[in-house]
């Protein structure tokens, strides 16, 4: 009798761990559908003065290779 007993609690337990692993899933699923624009803002965010001094960079970059290209082809 008491095996039947571990037997029903022990089913219960996997079927208890299944639902959790469902929705771990689904929720792992929600934030991997976020766009890679909010992910990149999420990103900025977060490394703050980094994000900033690459993106200042690289407008300085693409002046000076415009300024560079017109310069030369003038």
């Amino acid at each position: 009798m008491d095996s039947n007993i571990n037997d029903r609690s022990s089913s219960t337990s996997k079927i208890d761990d299944k639902k959790a692993e469902d929705s771990l899933k689904s929720n792992t699923q929600i934030q991997e559908k976020d766009s890679f624009v909010k992910l990149a803002m999420r990103n900025m965010v977060k490394k703050g003065s980094t994000s900033l001094f690459h993106f200042f960079l690289t407008i300085v970059g693409v002046f000076g290779t415009l300024i560079g290209l017109a310069i030369a082809f003038h």
